[in-house]
């Protein structure tokens, strides 16, 4: 039970900071007329849970952190809501090119940019451990 606390406390926070990230996109975006904060927040998200991802399969992580990390805060910051909500409206007001580059840019770049954030993770998290066991054996 204690564990299944540390977890939902940890999603709650991370959600929070996430949301809250945002928001803060949007707002300091809002003067495009065009949705570029949902754009950004799910591609840096992607690359961040990918990451993340990356990082911890190598690492030892407290399963609240990465369930913080993870779920929490890049569930809090990328949204595929609002990415279906802009798209329809898009095709409200713009022409067809509009919504289909919104859609495009947003799914192959988040899915190149999780990829990257994969990788990148993944070797810094090699990397470092490599260090700290060649440390351990300088005398």
């Amino acid at each position: 039970m204690k564990d299944s606390i540390s977890h939902i406390v940890a999603i709650g926070i991370g959600g929070a900071l996430g949301t809250l990230s945002r928001h803060l996109i949007n707002y300091y975006t809002l003067f495009t007329a065009y949705p570029i904060g949902t754009v950004i927040e799910n591609i840096v998200g992607t690359f961040l849970l990918g990451g993340l991802t990356g990082w911890f399969i190598y690492r030892n992580v407290r399963p609240w952190l990465k369930a913080g990390m993870g779920v929490g805060f890049c569930g809090g910051f990328t949204t595929m809501s609002t990415l279906a909500a802009d798209t329809i409206f898009l095709t409200q007001t713009n022409s067809i090119f509009a919504p289909f580059i919104y859609v495009v840019s947003s799914l192959f770049g988040g899915i190149i940019f999780a990829f990257f954030g994969y990788f990148l993770g993944s070797k810094l998290s090699k990397r470092t451990s490599q260090q700290k066991s060649l440390k351990s054996f300088d005398v």
